[in-house]
């Protein structure tokens, strides 16, 4: 399911019902030049403060992380609320500073923006790519191997940091009668609702265990497709349940990627029992073939895949104990991976395990196509032998990859993730629009390139490759499917990076993450968004580049001259991964390189059309361009030294990006992983104390072997730019040294969080990629009263109330306030207050005249830090009717619009101005 489904029905909804979202005024709001948006609040209680954001409708439970931003910067991921529309996230100190331009994202995508600006169209048409030429071997084409099925339910396990036990529950298909061993696929769904209620439409939950009345949504069934197919062709299936993880993975740092690896990881050491004592097995496996646990490929969609990734990155380098669910020897080896839509928020690939990444070009959920991380950010990491693909599926959607996740398929509610706007419609997404797949379409391309990787990578056929690594191939068996690939690793070598001290002349080097527009790789305001760009921690990165080329006449060449001379000796072509805007034609560039003796040899043409999209898509993706070497053999140019790659453009104007280019051969080469150290940053908690300064120092486990490079960023508590460095790790060591100093004092405040996010840049691996130190408020929360000031007055004058705290805070103090109906007499009117005032305060109008509490006047107000009290003012207009004394009640409330009960009700009397007895 997706967060960003209803983005279209949220965009259009009214504003919400003002008796449930308090009004948050202009005058005293986060700051003075800018209040917060409708929808948000600030609330607390027991001395806790949360900022909150309420959706006008159910956000649906979905893969992406629903984040709290301000601006670029990532405030933190809230807490979801059973109602699906709520969410929380818990306040620092220094948050009211910088809460201006609060947005709600998911995977990029805004869920709290307005429809006009979520669905702008583009200027250019949807283009349908051309049809590539038919590979020798297609792996669609079911095996002759006869099948069995059966499922598998064992005792529950306990995971660390998860309250609820989660199941073991699994659905294998395998090949019956098969001689030998035969490899084993394990599917991991991700995550999505976890219960549903037979009968309704609409009734789903993210509860475990389902209530009384529900059931489980068996989301590990949706593969089945998938797992017939593998079966057929000789392979051993189980497709696993997760959903006490989609649970609870609202709570650990990481998203329940450790916990999605243990449950993973756990599973394959009961097959590892069960291949060592098939008498013990469940009845399924004993009558299937025997499992060849040396063989071994994971498969995992959306969450699920940054799951498997995680178990294949423990599976080589064990995590720290005390956050591992599985702790048992390692009796499998995992050959590669399958990554369907997946979400990647640590940006850590594993860069010695082969992977093939699904990217479903109309991703309403994982809308921002993260998971091409999965190939960017293997390069240089390690050896670089193992192949990293990435497959970008024209018209394919986040759930239909899950027939559970499937309208007409699903036994639960299902829905198509991607979410359109009737009156709207997206061009290329849309569905029946040309470039759209059906749900039958898209299912049956996606077993076609799982089959795919599991030939390349368990069988080894070589044969399948060009499928996967950009040389241009498409398997019949995935039509009408438009699918296009590009890789790096295998047989690559050399490599032109933008990073690494590369220059450039005749374009920009680019940064993919930069709040710099003159800086960033892609203007903020363009309409869609490029998968290679997709944000992470901080809203500015070191190391993440591109060359972006501009011209508006043909014949200027851009030039990229790595830091030293690289070698492309044994290659067959040069592959460019190159990008242009979506719906463009026709883009044209002469490919030429220089060696050091400075020979320089254009090698060929190249052309390339942009790929279709839309404002919702992100579809500025890099496809593979290759030229032959043979020139540049020809000619003599030492290709052992060459120093300098240069583009120049043909067409008469346009615009393109370079991400990067590599000596090309075909074949597949043998993987062995690297002995690498491995780096883990956890969270230590501490009380800030009433005096005195101490320092601590944020924890990081570094184990494994060998040495290597990490970039560490020191995230701003106040909101800043984060710092980074280049670090040097290695187990044992200390390099990875942040102290932090903690004052304590007797100021009542919020708890603030000091971390720090690790991404790896050589030689190095990270698991768990954020931590840091949390310093906890230990001073009372303040008490807060109302009192009143002026609390009797004639028409025209102002009611005053003042609300006041026992002693000076270091943070604002937020308190709702609402006005009650009176018990007995006259109530004041929505046309006995100013209008302004009302509008300020309610967005209310006075007509038709009402009772003032009838008037949606539950606010909320803020006492400045320092600041003891802030006054409440009710101005009154004078009039000419002839009317008695009337009132008004004022009381503080909790989070519910409900008066606390410790508290009392105050009144204020309103006397009428006009003389009722003139003589």
């Amino acid at each position: 399911m997706t967060a960003v489904a209803v983005l279209a029905a949220l965009a259009a909804s009214p504003g919400l019902a003002q008796a449930e979202q308090p009004h948050q005024p202009g005058p005293l709001s986060a700051t003075d030049d800018s209040p917060l948006p409708p929808g948000w609040r600030i609330d607390g209680e027991g001395g806790a403060r949360e900022l909150v954001w309420r959706a006008p409708k159910a956000v649906p439970m979905g893969d992406a992380r629903v984040e709290f931003r301000t601006g670029d910067r990532l405030l933190g991921v809230p807490k979801p609320a059973r109602d699906g529309r709520t969410f929380r996230l818990a306040l620092d100190e220094a948050l009211p500073k910088k809460l201006a331009g609060l947005q709600v994202t998911a995977a990029g995508r805004r869920l709290d923006a307005a429809a006009d600006d979520t669905h702008k169209s583009g200027s250019r048409g949807a283009r349908m790519p051309a049809q590539a030429p038919a590979n020798g071997v297609d792996p669609g084409k079911p095996g002759s191997y006869r099948t069995v099925t059966g499922e598998y339910d064992l005792d529950p396990v306990r995971l660390p940091g998860f309250d609820t036990p989660v199941e073991m529950t699994a659905k294998v298909v395998a090949p019956k009668g098969a001689t030998g061993s035969r490899p084993l696929a394990l599917f991991l769904h991700g995550r999505h609702d976890t219960c549903y209620k037979p009968g309704s439409e609409d009734d789903v939950t993210g509860d475990w265990p389902c209530a009384d009345g529900y059931k489980p949504i068996p989301s590990y069934l949706g593969y089945l497709r998938d797992q017939q197919l593998l079966a057929t062709q000789g392979y051993v299936t189980v497709s696993i349940s997760a959903n006490g993880i989609n649970a609870q993975d609202w709570e650990p740092e990481d998203a329940g990627a450790q916990a999605r690896s243990s449950l993973v990881r756990q599973h394959l050491a009961r097959w590892a029992d069960w291949t060592a004592h098939r008498s013990s097995a469940p009845a399924v496996v004993r009558e299937a073939a025997k499992a060849d646990l040396s063989q071994v490929l994971l498969v995992g969609h959306s969450r699920g895949g940054e799951g498997v990734n995680r178990a294949a990155m423990d599976s080589l380098y064990p995590p720290p104990a005390a956050e591992d669910g599985y702790r048992g020897p390692v009796r499998w080896k995992v050959r590669g991976t399958v990554l369907i839509g997946p979400t990647i928020f640590g940006q850590n690939p594993v860069a010695d395990v082969p992977s093939v990444t699904l990217l479903p070009g109309c991703d309403g959920d994982v809308s921002n196509l993260q998971g091409e991380d999965f190939v960017d950010g293997t390069r240089g990491i390690s050896r670089g032998t193992a192949l990293h693909s990435a497959v970008y599926m024209v018209g394919a959607n986040h759930n239909y990859f899950n027939s559970e996740w499937t309208p007409g398929e699903a036994v639960a509610p299902a829905m198509d993730d991607f979410g359109t706007d009737p009156e709207q419609p997206d061009p290329v997404c849309t569905p029946g629009a040309p470039t759209r797949l059906t749900a039958a379409q898209q299912h049956k391309a996606g077993a076609t390139y799982i089959a795919a990787a599991a030939r390349l990578f368990l069988a080894g056929d070589d044969r399948v490759r060009p499928l996967l690594d950009g040389s241009g191939k498409r398997a019949p068996s995935a039509d009408p499917a438009r699918v296009l690939t590009h890789a790096v690793g295998g047989r690559r070598s050399g490599g032109f990076l933008p990073d690494g001290g590369a220059k450039v002349t005749g374009a920009r080097l680019c940064s993919a993450i930069d709040p710099d527009p003159a800086v960033a790789c892609l203007d903020p305001e363009t309409l869609g968004s490029s998968p290679h760009f997709a944000s992470w921690e901080t809203e500015q990165e070191t190391g993440r580049s591109a060359v972006d080329l501009k011209w508006s006449a043909p014949g200027t060449a851009a030039r990229i001259t790595p830091a030293k001379p690289l070698s492309l000796r044994g290659s067959q072509k040069l592959a460019l991964r190159v990008f242009v805007p979506p719906n463009t034609t026709g883009t044209k560039f002469d490919v030429s390189v220089t060696d050091s003796s400075n020979r320089r040899v254009t090698l060929g043409s190249v052309q390339v059309d942009g790929l279709p999209g839309s404002v919702n898509t992100a579809s500025y993706w890099a496809q593979e361009l290759r030229v032959p070497l043979s020139a540049a053999t020809r000619t003599g140019l030492d290709l052992r030294h060459v120093k300098s790659l240069g583009l120049t453009p043909r067409s008469q104007s346009g615009r393109a990006w370079l991400m990067d280019a590599w000596g090309w051969a075909p074949g597949t080469l043998a993987v062995k992983a690297a002995a690498l150290p491995r780096v883990d940053v956890g969270r230590t908690i501490v009380k800030e104390g009433d005096s005195g300064t101490r320092t601590y120092r944020i924890p990081v486990e570094i184990s494994g072997h060998g040495s290597g490079q990490v970039r560490v960023y020191v995230l701003d508590p106040e909101g800043g730019p984060a710092e980074n460095r280049l670090v040097t790790v290695r187990p044992g060591s200390d390099g990875i040294d942040v102290p932090v100093e903690v004052k304590g004092d007797t100021v009542y405040g919020d708890d603030v969080e000091h971390d720090i996010a690790v991404k790896a840049v050589h030689n190095a691996v990270v698991g768990k990629h954020r931590g840091g130190l949390t310093v906890e408020n230990d001073d009372p929360e303040p008490v807060i009263t109302l009192s009143p000031v002026v609390d009797r007055v004639t028409e025209g004058e102002a009611l005053t109330w003042r609300m006041s705290v026992d002693a000076p805070t270091a943070v604002e103090i937020w308190q709702p306030v609402r006005v009650l109906p009176v018990t007995e007499g006259a109530e004041l009117s929505t046309k006995d207050v100013d209008p302004q005032w009302l509008q300020e305060w309610s967005g209310d109008v006075p007509d038709p005249e009402r009772p003032l509490s009838d008037a949606n006047l539950w606010m909320w107000l803020n006492i400045p830090p320092g600041s003891t009290s802030v006054d409440f003012v009710v101005p009154t207009v004078r009039d000419q009717v002839v009317e008695p004394t009337e009132s008004m009640r004022l009381a503080l409330t909790d989070r519910n619009a409900e008066p606390l009960p410790d508290r009392p009700v105050l009144t204020g009397t309103v006397l009428t101005g006009t003389v009722l007895d003139k003589p």
